[in-house]
């Protein structure tokens, strides 16, 4: 038998969660002194301790620990649920770590307001171009929500067109569209060499030209787009110039390390 301090320290908790343990009915002591009141304990109890302990680490409320103890939640069981626990806070992690670096695009916007260089941005001619696509829809143009939704649809395309035998023969393009409640049409496209009745498990379509474009280079991860994109609009606007849709984003060179790509941002435009 252990004395509750033997028993925390062995288990690796506290006295005052063992009292906690104890008054909810969680883990009771193996015997109460009825003169002294002291809690004792067995060995084999560490056992359903550390059940409690990790589950609660998983995310279990106390209550629903119980509830699992009582249905007698085997390690099979615990290891399931830790590999699910884990799943869930990767996924947060990957979460957090696009939130952040979005408020770091929005901050450096803010640092830049008024240092805009207009050699940045210059006004072309796009000619039309035959694509191999995959659409998808995200939930809005914010880059946390077309990332993971152009990023999957690319590495599928790939492998599609090399499955399929057919050409690359320019840099990717996606392009945008609007779509219902405020989301939006993902294009994640490719210039090919194709016969646009050929069948393919991907669309094949001439995409128009865009007769005048405002057009700026951005350097990095397109995670950090947000500055770059907004510089483009504001010189837009001061140049006598509205937009006449979403900008495309032309992948000029991508290399492993996303922070070296080159993506030229290619906004339609109309003369004021």
């Amino acid at each position: 038998m252990f004395s509750i301090g033997d028993f925390a320290r062995h288990g690796r908790v506290s006295i005052r969660m063992l009292r906690h343990y104890d008054a909810i009915g969680l883990l009771r002591p193996a015997q109460v002194d009825p003169v002294s009141g002291y809690r004792s304990y067995e060995a084999n109890q560490l056992s359903q301790l550390n059940r409690i302990v990790a589950l609660k680490d998983l995310g279990f409320t106390l209550h629903q620990v119980q509830d699992m103890l009582n249905d007698r939640v085997d390690i099979d069981e615990l290891r399931g649920m830790l590999k699910l626990r884990r799943a869930q806070l990767q996924a947060q992690i990957v979460t957090d770590t696009a939130r952040l670096t979005q408020v770091e695009a929005r901050l450096r916007t803010i640092e830049r307001e008024g240092q805009m260089s207009v050699d940045e941005v210059i006004i072309k001619q796009v000619p039309a171009v035959r694509v191999a696509e995959l659409t998808a829809v995200a939930a809005s143009y914010a880059p946390e929500h077309i990332g993971p939704a152009s990023q999957p649809l690319y590495q599928e395309l790939m492998a599609r067109l090399a499955h399929a035998g057919v050409t690359i023969v320019g840099a990717p393009i996606s392009y945008y569209e609007d779509a219902a409640d405020g989301a939006v049409l993902v294009h994640a496209s490719a210039p090919v060499a194709a016969d646009a009745d050929a069948k393919y498990d991907f669309q094949i379509v001439d995409l128009p030209g865009i007769d005048t474009a405002a057009a700026i280079l951005h350097h990095g991860s397109m995670d950090n787009v947000v500055p770059t994109g907004q510089e483009l609009s504001m010189w837009v606007d001061t140049n006598g110039y509205r937009s006449t849709g979403y900008a495309r984003e032309v992948y000029l060179d991508c290399p492993p390390d996303m922070a070296n790509w080159v993506t030229e941002l290619q906004a339609p435009v109309e003369l004021i």
